[in-house]
């Protein structure tokens, strides 16, 4: 009599988890077979590194081919104590998921009119979403932060409102003056702070 499927699953329990015996010898894995399928946060090259700030991994086409196919980016930052991560947004209106990882610390998240809709202290293992065009910023506790954001888009873009890369610095003086409704000398102090910073500030001490 032939094996059949009855005598596979004959006496079996299963629940999706099976427990395989130590003994059991398993292939090595293949690393042409994760090849743009795969990557370790841990181990790749840095996007962005501020002593004392921050350090930034993000996932795109150009490191893992893959998410141009499901049509999501990531990113992995680590805030270090007393940091802040810049005020920012995303300029192609993608939505955030971000997990935080370890640590916590402070998170704000303002809508498209000026409204504050988030701000709470978060710490490992909360979740929580940044809607389209909506502003967040974070601050980490003095014993830091980091957190692991899925994007709805494979290729991020982010805006920042403060910072060497600012969106207030593409805009002229006059400009900030009359959307501020400033005299000059205020809208120099207000260009001047964090200039050339960049998306991370360490603490001020």
């Amino acid at each position: 009599m032939g094996f059949g499927v009855k005598q596979l699953v004959a006496g079996k329990t299963f629940s999706g988890i099976v427990k395989v015996d130590p003994q059991f010898a398993l292939p090595e894995p293949n690393a042409e077979y994760r090849k743009g399928m795969a990557l370790n946060c841990e181990e790749a090259p840095l996007d962005v590194d501020i002593k004392g700030g921050g350090r930034v991994v993000v996932l795109n086409t150009n490191n893992l081919p893959l998410v141009g196919e499901v049509g999501l980016g990531a990113d992995l930052v680590r805030l270090d104590g007393g940091a802040m991560c810049s005020p920012g947004f995303s300029c192609d209106s993608a939505l955030q998921g971000t997990y935080i990882v370890r640590g916590c610390g402070r998170v704000q998240v303002v809508g498209t009119d000026g409204k504050r809709v988030l701000e709470t202290t978060v710490k490992a293992g909360n979740l929580f979403i940044v809607p389209r065009f909506f502003v967040v910023s974070k601050i980490g506790n003095p014993e830091g932060m980091e957190w692991f954001s899925i994007i709805t888009t494979p290729n991020p873009i982010f805006t920042h409102l403060a910072g060497r890369t600012s969106a207030w610095k593409a805009l002229s003086p006059q400009v900030l003056q009359a959307a501020f409704n400033v005299p000059a000398e205020a809208e120099q102090v207000f260009r001047s702070k964090r200039n050339n910073a960049e998306i991370f500030f360490p603490p001020s001490n």
